[in-house]
């Protein structure tokens, strides 16, 4: 499938809800600083340990759930910051990611606006990782017994994710519904 095709489609869960203009910040919660090697969830627990430390600070919009059913995710560019940390950030755009077989979106944010060059270079930058990131989490899901396809589909808009994602207020969401 085409990065720029939305899995959702005309049936896509938040159809009638805009985007956030890219002016608005939205609220990002760190939960693996840069450079670790521990991949924790959105519930805290862990879910592996990386051979590679993660080039940015990853967490997620607590208030959205993206198609996989968990939070919606998002990279945070810039140096390292504490777990828990909440961050009034902007997104970018964000990387699609399929595992096994469910689209999960990561929303790239900032916390000024990249001009053209700096977005070109954090698009280069975070696709190369994800590449990787990809074919390992498809080598880990092999070891589990979890099929399905893994791998990097590739760069979204961050609006096209947004619409993707639901609210998660409309879902009483408690934790993701299969384990990752």
């Amino acid at each position: 499938m085409s990065p720029d095709r939305s899995p959702c489609g005309s049936e896509r869960p938040d159809a009638g809800t805009p985007a956030p203009p890219a002016a608005l910040p939205l609220a990002v919660t760190i939960e693996i600083p840069r450079g670790s090697f521990r991949k924790v969830g959105s519930t805290g627990q862990l879910d592996f340990l990386s051979p590679l430390p993660c080039p940015f600070n990853y967490g997620s919009i607590r208030s959205r759930v993206g198609l996989e059913g968990d939070l919606l995710d998002a990279v945070l560019l810039g140096p390292r910051l504490k777990p828990g940390t909440e961050v009034a950030a902007y997104a970018c755009g964000a990387v699609r990611l399929q595992d096994r077989g469910l689209y999960d979106d990561k929303l790239i944010c900032t916390v000024t606006p990249l001009d053209a060059a700096r977005l070109e270079q954090a698009k280069r930058v975070t696709l190369a990782f994800f590449r990787v990131y990809g074919w390992g989490k498809r080598l880990l899901n092999l070891w589990r017994g979890r099929p399905g396809r893994t791998a990097l589909v590739g760069w979204v808009s961050a609006e096209r994710a947004w619409r993707c994602s639901r609210p998660r207020s409309c879902l009483d969401w408690q934790r993701p519904p299969v384990p990752f």
